[in-house]
């Protein structure tokens, strides 16, 4: 069974920096192309920032030079490291995986940007 399970949402000042986890499990993980989503309130869920199997990355307009994700495959995670947060990075942070024509969510971490 897939199992996508996120960690090390809270909350932060405007300025400040959190490391979100995705830690997977069912044997799936080296293969599959993992991102992680984010939804404020009242809006659609977004893209934020994909990496590949290879390695190779992607990153939302909104976020680039700011957050960086990486995978450690023989850990089966995924992180998303958030640096100078903004208020607009408030939302539930999502982790998502795509593998073999099939996609796995996680349950959501809230992270809020607030002083």
């Amino acid at each position: 069974q897939v199992q996508l399970v996120e960690s090390g949402g809270g909350l932060v000042q405007p300025g400040g920096s959190l490391r979100l986890s995705c830690a997977a499990s069912g044997g799936f993980f080296t293969s599959a192309t993992v991102d992680w989503y984010r939804q404020a309130p009242g809006k659609q869920r977004d893209l934020v920032a994909t990496i590949r199997p290879g390695g190779m990355t992607d990153y939302a307009d909104s976020v680039k030079g700011r957050f960086t994700i990486s995978r450690d495959n023989g850990k089966t995670t995924a992180s998303l490291q958030m640096n100078s947060l903004k208020p607009e990075d408030t939302a539930v942070y999502y982790c998502h995986a795509k593998v073999w024509g099939l996609e796995y969510w996680g349950q959501g971490t809230q992270v809020t940007v607030s002083s």
